[in-house]
């Protein structure tokens, strides 16, 4: 069964990092930069949050705030659901879907080991489906029987 850390291995190496001081403004254009919807907020070697186009929509614009002189840390997420390294991409796809996020933060024990996406799901669920999901669920999915397969 695929893991969180088949996907994190396979990401390149973090560049999408941002202080939490960091004006709105210039976190945006990092944005553009680096070609992703969301940076990592981070202190130092602490992870902090995550600054998505989301958050701009709603926190800034929405509330009548300025890029120019808000900061990441008044408008980024905080409280992103987390999974552990060894999680199964599985698991991760119904924790997305139960709480309706678009990200998770990866932990490698107490480390931050990365974030990974809807996307990333996604794509490795559409390149590895076999691998992914476990015989049970496949079964749950499609129901073969006599007439041939049923697609729910």
């Amino acid at each position: 069964m695929k893991t969180v850390k088949n996907i994190i291995d396979k990401k390149a190496k973090i560049s999408n990092i941002v202080s939490p001081d960091t004006l709105v403004i210039d976190a945006l254009k990092m944005m553009i930069d680096v070609n992703l919807s969301y940076l990592i907020v981070m202190d130092g070697e602490q992870y902090k949050g995550i600054f998505s186009e989301r958050d701009y929509a709603r926190k800034v614009i929405l509330e009548g705030r300025t890029s120019s002189e808000a900061r990441v840390k008044e408008i980024m997420s905080r409280d992103l659901p987390n999974v552990q390294i060894n999680e199964s991409v599985e698991t991760c796809m119904k924790l997305l879907a139960s709480q309706g996020m678009r990200y998770l933060i990866v932990m490698d024990g107490e480390n931050f080991a990365g974030v990974i996406t809807i996307h990333d799901l996604l794509r490795e669920i559409l390149l590895n489906r076999a691998e992914v999901f476990d015989d049970y669920v496949t079964r749950k999915l499609i129901d073969i029987n006599e007439r041939g397969p049923k697609i729910y």
